[in-house]
């Protein structure tokens, strides 16, 4: 583990770069300061990178909008790997006709409708429909009431055998600088268990994850594991998948994880990133080129 200075340094030595999304390339006050000298840097070098985020909550398309109404125009919506993606394609695979309930907004659904099933939030679930529900993904932690709504979601997982899928893993989120929001992966734990039974999971620290943003760059050129470097703020998702999958790490210290914590909680976890730094930030200063 080696605490680094300069974010440059660290890609200069890598082909292919992941990032996760909130708290590298934004947070709670929106994008990072700077963050887009990190990708015109990246494009003028000729570096593949990705955003492998466990955002479900809008499809690529939409999540790339986002960053351009936010100024950072570069990122396109194939360079986005969501795990939503993941969740589309276990549907297209083992869940054939019926109803697709969920939690969370329309556009989180934007996912199981590409699926070409017919999806209904879980609030529209009732007695007319229930035998027809064949799988309940679990995509947002907006777009339902908190009460009635999970009250109905254990209901339905009680009295039909069907997958429980959760599209985005990540438990919290930071709200500000001291205080975090419940995130639907936790929504979903606890769910789980109060139901007792096991959940089907996609995101980060899942090697699907990983796997599926591999292929796309394998299918470009020729590259290896050595070649590729995960960036993340959150040492149980980003970094200790990122380790599983055998690829090497940045922990930044610009979202959850802060540098007060960073070493008492690599310590307590026991996941251990290849690198440290402040950000992914880089200067004009930086680019000696």
């Amino acid at each position: 583990m080696q605490r680094v200075e300069n974010f440059k340094s660290i890609i200069d030595k890598y082909k292919v770069i992941f990032f996760d999304a909130f708290g590298v390339l934004k947070n709670y006050n929106g994008i990072l300061p700077g963050i887009e000298k990190t990708f015109e840097y990246l494009e003028a070098q000729g570096k593949e990178y990705y955003i492998v985020t466990n955002d479900a909550s809008r499809s690529p398309a939409q999540l790339a909008e986002s960053y351009h109404k936010a100024g950072l125009n570069i990122i396109s919506a194939d360079k986005i790997v969501s795990s939503g993606m993941l969740t589309k394609e276990y549907l297209d695979l083992q869940v054939k006709d019926g109803i697709v309930a969920y939690l969370g907004t329309t556009q989180s659904a934007h996912y199981i409708e590409s699926s070409g099933l017919h999806t209904l939030p879980v609030s529209e679930i009732d007695a007319t429909n229930i035998d027809k529900v064949n799988a309940l993904v679990f995509l947002d932690d907006e777009g339902f009431d908190w009460a009635k709504d999970l009250n109905k979601t254990v209901n339905l997982i009680r009295k039909r055998t069907i997958p429980v899928i959760v599209a985005n893993t990540d438990r919290a989120y930071p709200l500000t600088i001291t205080d975090v929001s419940i995130a639907i992966g936790g929504i979903a734990a606890m769910i789980e268990s109060v139901v007792g039974k096991q959940f089907i999971r996609f995101g980060k620290p899942d090697s699907q994850m990983f796997m599926f943003a591999y292929d796309l760059v394998r299918a470009k050129s020729t590259i290896n594991k050595t070649e590729i470097v995960m960036v993340g703020d959150t040492l149980n998702t980003d970094i200790l998948g990122g380790n599983k999958f055998g690829l090497d790490t940045v922990l930044v210290l610009s979202g959850n994880t802060l540098a007060r914590d960073a070493d008492s909680r690599i310590i307590a976890t026991g996941i251990a990133p290849t690198y440290i730094c402040d950000s992914a930030v880089i200067s004009d200063g930086d680019f000696g080129f």
